[in-house]
């Protein structure tokens, strides 16, 4: 393990020609045609005007050596004046044009990407850091614009170096040949960079996700990273990123930094070449000594571009690397394939397993020719101990998953055949930890609002919730801030949340993977009520951790090592005292009649204080 070890390419990372690249990122400039000509003619204008300025300068001297006036003088200082206002006013209209073409070709870039980012199935996430993808998203999108700067400065340098070689060869021709014999050593010599500049771009933007990714999980953790008082660890593993991350892009920029010494280097060589030769030639009369100044100070203004067009290849590594990354998460292909688009209708929830078999990992399997068939409308429970295949099931069921072999059916239609938006917009899932986003309680209950919904709809089925009792534990009602992932709120208060998003909702499937937290008899009463709710309307798979929640159930499938071993209703499972007696005596017994008398104590209380 070196010190650059983490600097792997990721599983979904691919390698693009040049022209792959440039064919890709056409798309993105097309939109921008007419503004692309107009920077285009504004750059010609502003390379016309330079390369006129020594020609400009030449004439001028020459009519003052055959008339030294001031008017000549004044008309030559104005002119020289005017192309100076004239280049400052055009290369500020490009420039404003070019920042707005920058802009929304990196919004369209971020959208793509963010767009393919949200679409990719939970596996995806399972194998990549969620860090590393932000960094795609965003460094790397922003460091393409110095791509897209790089393109239209190209087209300036170009049109330069073609009006400034017309004005050498109008000035002396035969030296032209020289300097013009010389410049392929510069292009290639530019585009032996290329490769390297390539890796060690690379390089550079793997470095800086493994900081995003770093800050992320840190920032993420750091409630718990403060509970066991590992503020110095979190730091020494931000630390080693930063650094690593600083380190590879000195190696970058050292590389980058010799592309133009190098040159300018060969352009001094080729400088010097073209004034001896000159000199010679001015020696034996072949060209004037006028001609032969004018050229060499014109030559200078040409190198110039002509080592800008050389360097071009090697810079543009950057933005090319960046451009790679991003269509690399944009072209990664997502392990959940649906085989048709049907138009999903109002599901009635039947759901059938024939023979599936499923592993996150091709030497792990979860499920092995699994068998199961829920009857629309009825509530199932799930119970077994940890990797039995309870989640696995359910999210075979939410199309998170690939399933190897075998097929799901869904009213007797097989899942893959279906529109997956319009499948999932049927599904309510309450996930083991409820998420909340930043905003108030009534944003995050709307969070998948049917258009039809009110506010008063909501607030007439929060008050069906233990008489609304919970409501006035809000500070502010429905309007009150939940903060960041919930924090302001206890954890039973972010469970009738997540059971209010699903109410509102009226899916035809609800798919609930219970918290495990202990909270207050009171507020589980609440949430049995909302749970209820539910299950009245619904077919239901309950991933179940609380008694209460097993017994609502319709039937009891017991799982052991992702086979059905069991199956009932609660008292006829347990009179058999097999598996699923074990699991009562182990996780169900200490919350039966003691658990249950508690909660009836507390509601009756509170009934009577508001009595």
């Amino acid at each position: 393990m070196g010190f650059f070890s983490s600097l792997e390419t990721e599983g979904y990372d691919r390698q693009y020609t040049d022209r792959q690249l440039v064919q890709r990122l056409v798309i993105y400039f097309r939109p921008h045609t007419r503004n692309l000509f107009l920077v285009t003619f504004l750059l010609l204008v502003i390379s016309l005007a330079g390369a006129s300025l020594p020609i400009v300068v030449s004439r001028g001297i020459d009519l003052l050596r055959e008339r030294t006036t001031t008017s000549i003088t004044a008309i030559m200082g104005s002119v020289v004046f005017g192309i100076g206002v004239i280049v400052w006013g055009v290369n500020w209209l490009s420039r404003r044009l070019t920042v707005r073409i920058i802009g929304d070709i990196i919004l369209a870039l971020r959208t793509d990407g963010f767009r393919a980012a949200a679409k990719h199935d939970l596996s995806f996430y399972d194998k990549f850091s969620s860090g590393r993808i932000i960094s795609r998203i965003t460094s790397d999108t922003h460091e393409f614009g110095h791509l897209v700067l790089l393109i239209t400065d190209l087209f300036s340098q170009f049109a330069q170096s073609i009006f400034l070689g017309v004005a050498l060869v109008s000035i002396e021709w035969q030296l032209s040949l020289y300097l013009f014999a010389f410049l392929p050593v510069l292009l290639l010599v530019a585009v032996s960079f290329r490769r390297l500049a390539r890796t060690v771009t690379r390089k550079g933007m793997r470095a800086m996700a493994n900081v995003n990714a770093t800050i992320k999980e840190t920032v993420s953790g750091i409630a718990v990273a403060k509970n066991f008082r590992q503020e110095a660890t979190i730091f020494e593993d931000f630390d080693k990123a930063n650094r690593q991350s600083y380190h590879v892009n000195i190696q970058r920029g050292f590389v980058l930094s010799l592309i133009f010494p190098t040159l300018n280097v060969l352009g001094g060589v080729g400088t010097a070449i073209l004034v001896y030769v000159g000199g010679l030639n001015v020696v034996i009369g072949v060209v004037t000594a006028g001609a032969w100044l004018l050229f060499l100070q014109s030559l200078d203004r040409f190198f110039f571009p002509v080592l800008n067009l050389s360097a071009f290849w090697a810079q543009v590594q950057s933005g090319l690397s960046a451009a790679e990354r991003v269509f690399a998460l944009i072209d990664a292909e997502s392990s959940v394939v649906q085989t048709d688009h049907r138009p999903v209708p109002r599901l009635r929830g039947g759901i059938c397993f024939e023979n599936v078999s499923f592993s996150y990992n091709k030497n792990e399997p979860v499920l092995q020719e699994f068998n199961l068939n829920i009857h629309p409308g009825e509530n199932v429970a799930l119970v077994g101990h940890t990797g039995a295949g309870k989640s696995s099931i359910a999210r075979l069921i939410a199309r998170f998953y690939e399933f190897q072999s075998g097929h799901i059916l869904v009213d007797e239609q097989d899942i893959r055949s279906f529109d997956l938006f319009d499948y999932r917009s049927q599904l309510g899932i309450v996930s083991q930890i409820p998420f909340l986003f930043s905003g108030t309680v009534i944003e995050n209950i709307c969070y998948a609002c049917p258009e039809s919904s009110s506010i008063n709809d909501i607030e007439k089925i929060a008050k069906q919730i233990g008489d609304g009792d919970w409501l006035e534990t809000l500070s502010q009602g429905l309007e009150t801030e939940v903060g960041e992932r919930g924090s302001r709120l206890s954890m039973g208060q972010r469970q009738l949340i997540s059971l209010m998003r699903v109410l509102v909702q009226k899916p035809a499937i609800f798919i609930l993977d219970e918290a495990t937290a202990s909270i207050d008899p009171f507020t589980e009463w609440q949430i049995q009520q909302a749970l209820h709710m539910i299950l009245a309307n619904t077919t239901s798979i309950l991933i179940a951790h609380r008694l209460s929640t097993v017994k609502a159930a319709d039937r009891i499938i017991v799982l052991e090592q992702g086979r059905i071993i069991e199956e009932g209703n609660h008292d006829g499972l347990l009179a058999r005292g097999g598996h699923y007696a074990q699991l009562y005596n182990t996780y169900f017994r200490h919350q039966s009649m003691v658990y249950i008398e508690q909660a009836r104590s507390m509601v009756e209380i509170n009934h009577t204080e508001k009595g």
